[in-house]
């Protein structure tokens, strides 16, 4: 994915993405959306958008909305904990470049309550932002939940230490993120294809890139991270299953000498090793050989992972969508300035 051009909408620069998905189906199935057009909110805190937040413009959203919802983040650091409530699906929330637009707390706690971000509506698009945590290595610490179904991120950071990233529920695509952290930092029972990101161990030692929480094998849960690429500060594993039936397949990815030989572990509990299903296919780099690894991870043949290996395996071709190429302002909904006038 890349770049193809980019928009002047009052004032502001919208980058456009090339996207290989060019028709999106409504959650409803009645038929396609329009994905063309979308009602555009500018957030800035120097006053000169609708908003100063980034919370004050979702909450402008109708509840049970069914408009694409643009939220567009001039470049800033943006101290806040969001929340993207369940009811207001069709929100795109996209800054400029991930290095200039950062949105930023500082929270430990329990996984669900933590998080920089929350979000909880389907239908959810991130762009161009880093998503921070800024608790430190002293407990869990989650920089970004996602908890609804259909939620896709392009080009962002999400960075902490503990329980990074929570992809809990849902069907969700990551391209061109970098994702850091030092244990369990992608942790949670989703569907959930990787592609072309950047995942980057902190721990000294014995760090742990993944814990996903499959439960049954009839839940058709798991983490795919497709052509990544992983860097490490100390050594680090691949993953270890928080659910018995956890889910982790590495295809096409590189993997540096820090990856431990083993490369997975079974959390102290023997029984899950016939359970877990940990899987690498055409993975490269010194940390990709397998000669030392656990005997119950396996090594996929071009079969195998060829369920793994497209959007197929999320859905994707049903409702990921392209960027909007047209903004309008008219809408219901009341954009109050920052200012606090109408």
């Amino acid at each position: 994915m890349g770049v193809i051009g980019s928009l002047n909408v009052q004032g502001y620069v919208v980058p456009l993405l090339l996207v290989s998905i060019c028709s999106f189906m409504a959650a409803s199935g009645t038929g396609p959306v329009d994905t063309s057009t979308a009602l555009l909110i500018r957030v800035d805190q120097s006053g000169q958008g609708d908003y100063k937040k980034i919370q004050e413009a979702i909450d402008a959203v109708p509840s049970n909305n069914s408009d694409l919802i643009f939220i567009w983040v001039k470049p800033g650091i943006y101290r806040e904990k969001i929340v993207v409530p369940a009811d207001k699906p069709f929100i795109t929330l996209s800054g400029t470049e991930a290095s200039n637009t950062i949105v930023t707390w500082n929270e430990s706690g329990e996984i669900f309550d933590s998080p920089t971000l929350s979000v909880l509506a389907s239908d959810f698009v991130g762009r161009y932002l880093t998503i921070q945590n800024t608790f430190g290595t002293a407990g869990k610490a989650v920089a970004l939940r996602v908890s609804a179904d259909r939620a896709a991120f392009y080009n962002c950071r999400i960075l902490s230490f503990q329980d990074t990233l929570l992809d809990d529920t849902g069907r969700h695509y990551y391209s061109n993120c970098y994702i850091e952290g030092a244990v369990d930092f992608i942790c949670g029972n989703a569907a959930s294809l990787f592609e072309r990101c950047h995942l980057h161990s902190l721990a000294d030692t014995n760090g742990t890139i993944t814990a996903q929480h499959r439960d049954s094998p009839l839940e058709n849960t798991g983490f795919t991270f497709l052509g990544c690429k992983i860097t490490c500060a100390g050594t680090a594993l691949l993953g270890r299953p928080w659910g018995a039936y956890s889910r982790v397949v590495f295809a096409l990815t590189f993997m540096p000498s820090a990856i431990l030989p083993e490369g997975w572990d079974d959390w102290g509990n023997p029984s899950r090793q016939s359970t877990a299903y940990y899987g690498e296919y055409k993975c490269y780099g010194p940390g990709a050989n397998r000669s030392k690894r656990v005997g119950w991870s396996h090594s996929l043949s071009s079969d195998e992972a060829a369920p793994f290996l497209s959007k197929s395996m999320i859905g994707g071709r049903g409702w990921l969508r392209p960027t909007p190429t047209h903004f309008r302002r008219n809408s219901t909904i009341a954009l109050v300035k920052a200012d606090g006038n109408n």
